[in-house]
């Protein structure tokens, strides 16, 4: 799967690509990304990208001419143009369901904006796919776009190096939050690992991890229970 990145700031992904699981999928060829500058595609002669809104206001706005060049300049590399997504509070918000589609796609382009925003006909014009990362407001796109990354290299097959990982994270396939997991010691600071995990009676086990997973669900996040299992019954 390919993440194409145009943002002000390139830079900052320098380290995040060297990092853990992302770093081994990109070295195993089953993740490719590249990053793409805006100020490369201006016209202006300092490469200036931004300006002040008309009608006034605070801040400044990325223009449409280095975002409109850079994004076509991307869709004609490689062998597909890819899905555009532009990261914005206005946009879907990030949830498992979402990150299950995108796992789909084979290219995802991601605009990363600064400042107040983008220019309203980057929208209208290029009609991105609008994608939030939550009820908050970022510095820049850069940070939800590598949330949307590790979330979605998560579903590529191979990625992971238990394929099974994905299945039992918060929010997979059940929609509820996961279960309490435990290691060694035994017991720390008086605190001790259920007994029941220690019995190695597998079909009790997971019956403990439904239940749990379950309260745990229903005592933080009961707007993720379907209808049935709200009840504490």
């Amino acid at each position: 799967m390919r993440f194409d990145i145009l943002t002000l700031f390139p830079q900052m992904f320098e380290s995040y690509v060297q990092q853990s699981i992302l770093k081994k999928a990109i070295d195993n060829e089953l993740v490719k990304i590249k990053t793409w500058d805006f100020r490369q595609y201006s016209k202006e002669p300092r490469g200036s990208v931004d300006d002040k809104p008309y009608g006034g206001g605070p801040g400044m706005l990325i223009g449409c001419q280095p975002v409109f060049d850079c994004v076509e300049a991307v869709q004609q590399e490689g062998e597909a143009p890819g899905t555009l997504i532009m990261l914005t509070p206005q946009g879907r918000k990030l949830d498992q369901k979402l990150v299950n589609e995108l796992s789909t796609h084979d290219r995802l382009i991601l605009l990363c904006g600064r400042y107040e925003g983008f220019d309203e006909r980057i929208r209208l014009g290029l009609k991105p796919m609008e994608i939030s990362a939550g009820d908050f407001v970022a510095n820049g796109g850069e940070v939800p776009s590598m949330l949307i990354i590790d979330t979605v290299i998560r579903m590529i097959p191979g990625v992971l190096g238990d394929e099974t990982s994905a299945r039992y994270d918060s929010f997979a396939e059940s929609g509820m939050l996961e279960y309490p997991q435990y290691t060694r010691p035994r017991e720390f600071r008086g605190m001790n690992v259920p007994e029941i995990l220690l019995g190695g009676n597998h079909r009790e086990i997971e019956k403990w991890r439904e239940a749990q997973s379950l309260k745990i669900t229903r005592d933080r996040r009961k707007d993720l229970l379907p209808p049935d299992k709200e009840s504490g019954q």
